[in-house]
């Protein structure tokens, strides 16, 4: 990945490979370069085939690779979408074989189903591969829609970049006692495990939030700051260290050289969440509860947060706060787009606001009946939830699992009655495949735009609706809290 590319290879190699293939984008994985390199080194008519991370049909590896190798006489004959790889990484690969140059006939795409390296098959012959590796409508030329990317409606959770600003309940409480100010700058701390394994949902621990107070400011909270100053500090510290050594060194052999300041920006405000998101926490601090996801995700499960409690980085956050919102992102219709649109960690969807949000589009035409009968849908789904939950002492994981399985089932039911509402308010026929419906649309509301056409984004549409009739009450919250 990225990341460990320059962990491992260091920043001078990677500022080498970078420049050799300049219109790779910087996000794209490492294999991706070799794919390229594999295929501009092929005569007319030459094969080639190589394993991927699984990623290489997703956004920006996607984009540096296989896109590149169909767009220069590069057909795709024979490929594995995603694999458990069989050593001893804990990864799943995808293998391509190409040939430059036309290649008729029928191609075969296969699909391992499952974490386990006896997990079972699914096989596609197919006229045509796309680059998404995908038997699926593709819909990889999606394009991203203002209305979505302009609405301040997804954001990622906070970072908190190092355990020392987290606190147990009993750690919290000392403090609390010692100085009830400290409530002004620590708050629960809510993360996609806790979401989804906790019974009931909550958080388990604090987060101490100093933002956006200067150093001056925050050394009101002594006790607080102490113990930042203690676990934290050296940590920046160091890194800043390790990462000024590396610069010099892609500096030495490259004075042009790129370099990075990204620890270095931690230590200059060490006291503070390595992300801490101000503008999400300004919109949820003006709404009484907001939605989330987990950011890597296995199920459709979205949940109502109460606004007192700060969501972490692996959660995806929608500070919309009506039922209408939340049953379109709540559908199996938002949830087809996500998963073709994403990227993936091993089998689990990762959402990705800038191609799976952005470029979703919404309900252009419903009717007020179409939006509350989406509101009542997916409120009487989540009751269904909590009641499941509460009688059964399930966690959201559990209750979720539990739709793997055959049989009747009333969440089942409830999400399907949720879908057949959601439908009604896009105008999509029975027979209407979700993600050839949701590309077209996106296409025509993307040349709208263009043509200067107001077009409909995420949330409630504001003719005649009035939002206030929307918010129902349920949240999850704190519990057990000091």
């Amino acid at each position: 990945s990225k990341n460990k590319m320059q962990q491992e290879f260091g920043l001078t190699y990677m500022n080498k490979v970078r420049a050799k293939y300049p219109d790779v984008p910087g996000r794209a994985d490492y294999c991706v370069y070799w794919f390229r390199r594999a295929h501009n080194s092929l005569k007319e008519g030459g094969r080639a085939g190589l394993v991927g991370t699984n990623t290489i049909r997703q956004n920006y590896s996607r984009v540096g690779g296989l896109d590149y190798i169909t767009e220069h006489g590069g057909t795709i004959v024979e490929a594995v979408s995603s694999q458990v790889w069989s050593g001893d990484a804990n990864v799943h690969v995808s293998i391509v074989n190409w040939v430059k140059g036309q290649a008729p006939g029928t191609k075969k795409l296969t699909r391992q189903l499952g974490d386990r390296l006896d997990s079972p098959w699914q096989i596609h012959e197919l006229t045509c591969i796309n680059t998404a590796l995908s038997p699926s409508e593709d819909v990889t030329k999606a394009q991203s829609l203002q209305v979505n990317s302009n609405s301040q409606a997804c954001y990622q959770g906070q970072t908190h970049g190092h355990k020392g600003f987290l606190l147990y309940p009993h750690e919290a409480d000392e403090f609390f006692q010692n100085d009830p100010a400290t409530r002004e700058v620590v708050f629960p701390y809510l993360t996609a495990e806790e979401l989804f394994a906790s019974k009931p949902p909550c958080p388990q621990r604090y987060v101490i939030d100093f933002h956006p107070r200067n150093i001056v400011e925050v050394s009101r909270y002594e006790p607080l700051l102490r113990r930042i100053k203690n676990h934290v500090l050296p940590v920046r510290e160091e890194a800043a260290k390790k990462e000024q050594k590396r610069n010099e060194e892609a500096l030495l052999d490259n004075p042009n050289a790129k370099v990075n300041n990204h620890h270095q920006n931690f230590l200059k405000r060490w006291w503070l969440l390595s992300y801490p998101r101000p503008e999400l926490i300004n919109k949820i601090a003006q709404v009484p509860r907001f939605i989330v996801c987990g950011r890597v995700t296995k199920r459709p499960i979205f949940e109502f947060i109460h606004s007192s409690i700060r969501p972490n980085d692996a959660v995806q956050v929608f500070p919309l706060p009506d039922d209408y919102s939340f049953g379109i992102l709540q559908s199996g219709i938002h949830w087809e787009w996500f998963t073709e649109r994403c990227s993936t960690l091993t089998e689990r969807f990762r959402y990705t606001s800038n191609t799976v949000f952005n470029s979703f589009p919404w309900p252009q035409t419903p009717t007020k009946k179409h939006v509350k009968h989406v509101a009542q849908a997916a409120l009487q789904l989540r009751n269904i939830r909590h009641k499941a939950i509460a009688r059964h002492s399930l966690s959201l994981r559990e209750l979720y699992r539990t739709l793997e399985l055959p049989g009747q089932n009333p969440l089942k039911d409830a999400h399907e009655a949720l879908d057949f509402a959601v439908r009604n308010a896009y105008g999509m026929k029975k027979s209407d495949s979700a993600l050839a419906f949701l590309f077209e649309l996106n296409q025509e509301l993307a040349k709208k735009e263009k043509d200067g056409v107001t077009v409909i984004g995420p949330g409630v549409p504001s003719d005649g609706i009035d939002l206030a009739e929307l918010i129902s009450e349920d949240a999850l919250r704190p519990v057990n809290f000091a």
